[in-house]
């Protein structure tokens, strides 16, 4: 441990701040000033360290603690798409110490300055409680007040979640562009028979931000319409839709994606009880075992390693409000081991085997949402009115099913993913690709992809090549976490040990 670090901790103890950081970082009601004292005396550090291992970039975190605090870290490398290969944690006694060895998708170490400065600056304001806000509900369209109200376009949502049925995504973009309304992004996943999507949403005449609350309420009951359409009473029970308004800049789409399937229990058909292991349909093994001694939880994942996996399990560790006191994330080759010491937050008590099996089952959930199989078709075209229609509607028309989007703009350009299968269970085939290419005017990719390795490139098709093959260098790699062989397996700095 560096000198400095230990006089720092040792000032620390000494003026007997660590007994009221406690009641502090956990109380329920904290006075701002009150809260940020332990930053002020101690404010988070940040090392990037491109020193101690010959293949990877050591990231180190040493701040006081608090709930949240590792997936808002986490959070920052992976909106960067960097490749966590190890990482080891630890936060017992109010003080965190965190570690994570990471390198670029092409497995090469963080050498560009800039890029360095960023992540510094990321995780320090991750780190400092000055950078937390909530995120700004809007009430139900029905309860909007009938005076004008301004909704910011980029920072307004639909959510919605229901049972996945073939034609549910045609149906929801042909519903918003005949009330009047264009979609600037959405992202949608689909997960044991459940979907959920975030929908942002501008008014098609202007391109601009939506003013009219009666507009809105009106949007809200003729989507419940969409979705009930088809489904039985009791499937009308479990449909959730609201509008939401985000704070800016603190919006993360994956995240809120993890809370709505969450609270919609996809989990729920997770894997079977073998005793103290679950596992999934991917062969992700949970196992949850006691640590009476010190009232843990001991969290075992093994799971296929991928990109944001790390993420994906952190995420559902905080929303069901567990604490991670240690950890250590590894991989080996294709596949990732990951051990968590969590506590419910605020209690010194072991929950019960229901909310022992219930957490398994969760984090199976996590880590199997994010895996999609069969072909991704990816389009870049000019953006216009009803493009998503388009699109979702030559897709249902070949029997065809959506697993996953993600489609944005940029500037006067739409870029989007579609990952589709088919529901035979045979594979898609490709000449899918030049459909959509013929409804978007613009180029499209088209890739048989795994979750746990970079796809294949197959053709691309354009207005001026409609057969031209695509080059490898052409296609933006997907690394997984586990494709990184290092070669140094010994701690990772002085300051910080493998736990036992």
């Amino acid at each position: 441990m560096h000198n400095s670090t230990i006089n720092r901790r040792t000032i620390f103890n000494e003026n007997s701040v660590r007994l009221c950081k406690m009641e502090i970082l956990y109380g329920t009601h904290i006075d701002r000033e009150i809260e940020s004292l332990i930053e002020r005396i101690h404010p988070p550090r940040v090392c990037i360290d491109n020193d101690s291992c010959s293949d990877c970039t050591v990231v180190k975190i040493d701040s006081a603690n608090r709930h949240g605090i590792l997936l808002e870290m986490v959070q920052v490398l992976a909106e960067l798409d960097l490749v966590i290969s190890k990482s080891y944690i630890s936060s017992d006694g109010g003080w965190l110490m965190d570690a994570f060895h990471v390198t670029d998708q092409f497995g090469h170490k963080l050498t560009d300055k800039g890029l360095v400065h960023y992540i510094q600056q990321a995780l320090c304001e991750a780190t400092s409680s000055k950078g937390i806000s909530s995120d700004i509900e809007l009430r139900s369209c029905n309860e909007l007040p009938g005076s004008k109200v301004l909704v910011s376009a980029s920072n307004f949502a639909i959510e919605l979640t229901t049972r996945d049925k073939p034609g549910l995504f045609v149906d929801i973009s042909t519903a918003l562009l005949g009330l009047g309304f264009n979609v600037s992004s959405a992202t949608a996943w689909t997960h044991n028979e459940r979907a959920a999507c975030i929908i942002h949403v501008e008014d098609a005449n202007n391109l601009g931000p939506i003013h009219d609350a009666e507009s809105l309420a009106h949007l809200q009951d003729e989507l419940q319409n969409v979705v009930k359409a088809q489904d039985g009473e009791e499937e009308k029970k479990r449909v959730r839709l609201r509008l939401r308004s985000f704070a800016a800049g603190r919006n993360h789409t994956e995240r809120r994606l993890h809370q709505m399937m969450h609270a919609d229990g996809d989990y729920e058909r997770c894997g079977t009880c073998q005793g103290e292991k679950e596992k999934g349909r991917e062969g992700i093994e949970v196992s949850v075992g006691r640590y009476a001694e010190k009232g843990y939880w001991v969290v075992n994942v093994r799971s296929r390693d991928r990109p944001k996996l790390l993420f994906d399990t952190v995420c559902v560790l905080t929303d069901m409000q567990y604490e991670v006191f240690h950890a250590t994330v590894s991989s080996n080759t294709s596949m990732a081991d990951q051990e968590y010491f969590v506590r419910r937050k605020g209690s010194l008590v072991l929950e019960n085997e229901s909310e022992r099996e219930k957490l398994a089952l969760c984090l199976i959930a996590a880590v199997e949402r994010r895996v999609c199989h069969g072909l991704k078709v990816e389009i870049r075209t000019e953006n216009r009115i009803g493009l998503l229609s388009k699109v979702t509607r030559v897709i249902r028309e070949n029997g065809l099913s959506i697993a996953k989007v993600e489609i944005g703009v940029e500037g006067e350009t739409a870029i989007g993913s579609f990952y589709l299968t088919n529901c035979s269970g045979e594979d898609v085939n490709p000449n899918i690709q030049e459909l959509v290419r013929i409804q978007t005017g613009g180029s499209v990719i088209a890739n048989y992809i795994s979750p746990y390795r970079v796809p294949k490139p197959m053709l691309s098709c354009s207005r001026s090549s409609m057969h031209e093959s695509k080059s490898s260098s052409q296609v933006r790699p997907k690394l997984s976490l586990g494709s990184m062989l290092w070669s140094q397996l010994e701690c990772l700095t002085n300051n910080f040990r493998p736990l036992k």
